[in-house]
């Protein structure tokens, strides 16, 4: 059994999708981020980081494991599955899950503080990590080209990347002319576990029919996790 700490988030979609993926039982405890409850010095001790995702592994003897990228990376091996065992198809699936991890996530959620949350608006910042987290998202359609999947066959890297450039429409990015990053994020959404772990938990905003009171809503309770994030920093 393994207990997921987390929010509906990217990086936390990726973890539940994974979980759903490859069939793992396990149980959610969602937090409450705008209260700051991922600052607790209880889940401190989990995740020293303050962040979310986290698992605790009760098989593993209570192992606890933080960073969504480690946690894709400890489930795959935990279980054989998601991330080829030779070194070179290893190698590949963390090539691009690296990608992800120090590209494709921190300049979206830059888009997404600078475009989405901060009261002021910086046309610089948000040109910046807009035009960045489009540049990437180019390199995944040039990637998907000639290749169904990104390292291969299906994996964690997939699964670490489609989590982020699925909400490419909240970072103000605009997917016209990636065509195969395109199929790439409608083959993917379409697998079943990919919509179980979406549904984990559940987003409170559906972009696709929010309405701009709803919209705001979502925004003012993302800028007090972001306000309170510097307050802590």
């Amino acid at each position: 059994m393994i207990t997921l700490y987390t929010a509906a988030t990217p990086n936390g979609h990726k973890v539940s999708i994974a979980l759903e993926e490859l069939g793992l039982q396990y149980q959610v405890r969602v937090l409450d981020l705008a209260a700051g409850e991922q600052k607790q010095d209880w889940y401190l001790a989990l995740n020293p980081n303050g962040r979310i995702p986290a698992i605790v592994d009760h098989d593993a003897g209570d192992f606890p494991v933080f960073e969504s990228g480690a946690i894709l990376v400890w489930l795959a091996e935990k279980t054989g599955r998601l991330m080829p065992a030779d070194p070179k198809g290893r190698s590949l699936v963390l090539q691009w899950l690296m990608f992800q991890m120090a590209g494709v996530g921190p300049m979206m959620g830059q888009a997404n503080v600078f475009f989405r949350y901060l009261p002021e608006k910086i046309p610089v910042a948000i040109d910046r990590y807009q035009a960045e987290g489009r540049r990437l998202l180019a390199v995944l359609d040039h990637r998907l080209a000639d290749h169904e999947y990104l390292a291969g066959d299906y994996s964690i890297a997939d699964i670490a990347n489609f989590a982020w450039a699925r909400t490419h429409r909240w970072s103000g990015i605009d997917l016209s002319g990636l065509p195969h990053l395109q199929r790439w994020l409608k083959q993917i959404r379409a697998r079943p576990a990919v919509e179980r772990g979406l549904a984990v938990p559940p987003s409170r905003l559906d972009l696709a029919d929010a309405s701009e009171d709803q919209i705001e809503r979502f925004v003012a309770g993302a800028r007090r996790i972001v306000e309170t994030g510097r307050e802590r920093s």
